[in-house]
């Protein structure tokens, strides 16, 4: 459910949008689409520029977005591979907002189908049913050609010691790998860690077990959990062609097993 303070940052942008001629339409995504806002939710707009005065909306876009109220802190999105992405924080009340200044002539290539917000001479829903929404596909053969090598590395930290690297290493397979495959699974967009303790409650406890504290027995229990539970998603979405990386497979498990040994008792995995 809309916030009031998102209510009231809607009605700024759209207003500033309709009085600016270089702007042919504005949008909303993210959880706007789906109506599952709450009071922790951001809001990402979509600002749609005319062509021709692309480059300069994208020169000014740091002092538009100061147009929309008390601006904490701002920055573009080049971390994420998107530097036509605006993010912000503003004050009185407290809001995180995400700007993408985008071309009519771009805006037909999009993750998602946005609400439309206000359009000129029906631009964006004649783009938008030209070409469709595509969410960047998580391939499992992607997958499975770098996991090996990343247990080994897990394997390696964990042998030097470097518990911080484990533990952030973990996280990162969580989000990239194990995540997207469980939404995967269940025909769900694989969003990383979005929202799974909501979706996906029944791997909560599984999942618990990949989250390492700083301690070698958690670590090395933490890496084997998460390979126990790759080898599981990875059969249960197999498909035909899939090629598995038995030799690296093998030899990685060996290596960690190997190193897990020094520092525990002998287990079996």
């Amino acid at each position: 459910m809309l916030q009031i303070q998102h209510v009231q940052m809607i009605e700024k942008v759209l207003r500033f949008i309709k009085n600016d001629s270089r702007f042919v339409g504005l949008a909303v995504g993210g959880s706007y689409i789906t109506n599952s806002m709450d009071e922790f939710s951001d809001l990402d707009f979509i600002l749609v520029s005319k062509a021709t005065y692309y480059e300069q909306v994208m020169e000014e876009r740091m002092s538009i977005a100061e147009a929309f109220g008390e601006l904490l802190s701002a920055f573009t999105g080049e971390h994420v591979g998107e530097p036509r992405l605006v993010i912000c924080l503003y004050d009185s009340p407290m809001l995180h907002v995400d700007f993408k200044f985008v071309s009519i002539d771009d805006v037909a290539k999009r993750v998602e189908d946005p609400i439309i917000l206000y359009q000129k001479d029906n631009c964006l829903t004649d783009v938008f049913a030209k070409e469709k929404a595509v969410y960047p596909a998580v391939k499992l053969q992607w997958i499975e050609d770098r996991f090996w090598v990343w247990v080994h590395y897990a394997a390696v930290k964990i042998g030097r010691g470097e518990l911080f690297e484990v533990i952030g290493f973990l996280s990162f397979l969580r989000e990239t790998v194990l995540s997207p495959l469980i939404f995967m699974k269940h025909g769900k967009l694989p969003r990383g860690v979005r929202k799974i303790e909501a979706e996906m409650p029944e791997y909560m406890e599984v999942l618990n077990k990949t989250v390492a504290v700083h301690d070698i027995d958690s670590c090395i229990d933490c890496v084997y959990v998460t390979i126990s539970l790759y080898r599981l998603l990875r059969s249960e979405l197999a498909h035909e062609g899939l090629v598995r990386r038995n030799q690296a497979e093998e030899k990685s498990v060996d290596y960690f097993e190997q190193i897990a040994r020094i520092h525990t008792k002998t287990r079996e995995f």
